[in-house]
């Protein structure tokens, strides 16, 4: 086999390796709350993995720090919560899950993602 061939194959080889670490093997951070956090939205969700408790309100407060049209609205669908975030403002959302699970949340036009985790 030609030096270049084997080239080729390593690298290949190292790109579908590190796009499998990349995409698939990231672990989130999660932040267990307890009362109210703060979310920063800026070039996505920041924590974007929040843990809290059933049965227990929690506040949720959004400052969007990003101007792009995209991360303008936050979506919560499970507890149909959809809200409009201006540049610099803090929206507070106030949340009481009675089911256990993993709710996912998203901006407008769904491109960036967040869960919130709820435990017993």
């Amino acid at each position: 086999m030609s030096p270049d061939k084997i080239l080729v194959i390593l690298f290949g080889a190292g790109g579908i390796a590190f796009t499998y670490w990349f995409f698939l093997m990231k672990k989130d951070d999660i932040v267990v709350v307890s009362g109210s956090i703060d979310i920063i939205v800026e070039g996505g969700y920041s924590p974007s993995t929040i843990s809290i408790s059933k049965e227990k309100t929690t506040k949720i407060n959004l400052i969007r720090r990003d101007p792009s049209t995209c991360l303008e609205e936050f979506i919560l669908p499970d507890f149909k919560i959809k809200k409009y975030l201006p540049l610099n403002k803090k929206v507070e959302i106030e949340i009481t899950p009675t089911e256990s699970g993993v709710f996912n949340f998203h901006c407008g036009m769904n491109m960036f993602h967040g869960k919130i985790i709820v435990k017993e």
